[in-house]
């Protein structure tokens, strides 16, 4: 096996109980990690794998489960056929919440995890147990809250807590669900990265709030009838942009221009009946053009 730099990571794999939906979140001081960690099939299973991360665990794990193997048969599989398993992390949910975490003695300290029904979380290289138990405290703070967002919230407790020893590089967060990808045509509900960045969980957190922006249904509750103080803040909007002439009554033409600008922005999925508009895509539009309003994470 070619050598490869170790993967000191902190990273939680989870079953939504409510949706079935399963994913993977990470953190790392390491280049691009959700290239190497997470790997998940809807409705089978997820799998984090690090430290000197094995990347063909993923895909043998979730095909041992797709032929009804159990994860403990799974996990005993990898300790017999790999060399160098004691140098391995990995972290594995299946359909049913079964979970299992496992650190080999060879990992880098500090080094650990916690299983739980529904849930494995695991890390190496960190400043301490601190931040495993962070991590999983903050998941399972609010049930009530949308599995992404608790995921995310788990790796932000986990990075105040004092994260990879080493610093911080990269994010990612994978959610997956049977047609739940674009289009209903695939099951990648989520797939977000953020491969180098200062402060990469804080910009995962950016992205996911523009993937509900730009990809989710909109709540037909926040929608918002183009008159009175709403007319003139789009107006303002179109004519700061460069896409109406001048301020006055909306018309005919502010209706064409800002389903222009809608789509240079990529709201297509916000746009309804004429006359009407999403209010998040209004504030993300005023932040985007006046730099004014709270924008996408609102």
């Amino acid at each position: 096996m070619k050598r490869a730099p170790a993967v000191s990571t902190f990273s939680i794999v989870a079953r939504d109980p409510d949706t079935g939906d399963l994913g993977v979140a990470t953190a790392s001081k390491f280049l691009a990690v959700g290239a190497v960690v997470p790997y998940a099939a809807a409705g089978v299973g997820a799998v984090a794998t690090q430290s000197y991360a094995n990347v063909t665990y993923g895909p043998r794990c979730i095909a041992a489960l797709r032929a009804g193997i159990p994860l403990e048969h799974v996990h005993q599989a990898f300790a017999a056929t790999d060399d160098e398993h004691a140098k391995r992390q990995y972290g594995l949910v299946d359909a049913d919440g079964g979970s299992i975490t496992f650190t080999g003695r060879a990992c880098h300290p500090w080094a650990g995890g916690v299983a739980k029904e529904g849930l494995a979380a695991q890390g190496n290289l960190l400043t301490g147990p601190e931040v495993v138990e962070a991590l999983v405290r903050a998941y399972e703070e609010d049930p009530e809250r949308a599995f992404p967002e608790r995921l995310l919230a788990g790796l932000a407790a986990a990075d105040a807590a004092g994260g990879d020893k080493r610093g911080r590089q990269a994010a990612a967060l994978r959610v997956v669900r049977a047609e739940g990808g674009y289009g209903g045509l695939d099951d990648n509900y989520i797939d977000l990265r953020v491969d180098d960045h200062d402060d990469p969980v804080g910009r995962l957190g950016d992205l996911l709030a523009l993937h509900r922006l730009y990809l989710e249904v909109p709540d037909p509750a926040d929608r918002l009838p183009i008159e009175g103080e709403v007319a003139d803040r789009l107006t303002a909007v179109l004519v700061a942009s460069g896409r109406l002439a001048d301020e006055g009554p909306w018309t005919d033409a502010s209706e064409e221009a800002l389903r222009a600008l809608a789509g240079v922005e990529n709201l297509e999925m916000r746009m309804g009946e004429p006359g009407t508009i999403d209010r998040r895509a209004l504030e993300h539009l005023e932040q985007r053009v006046l730099g004014s309003g709270t924008g996408a994470s609102s």
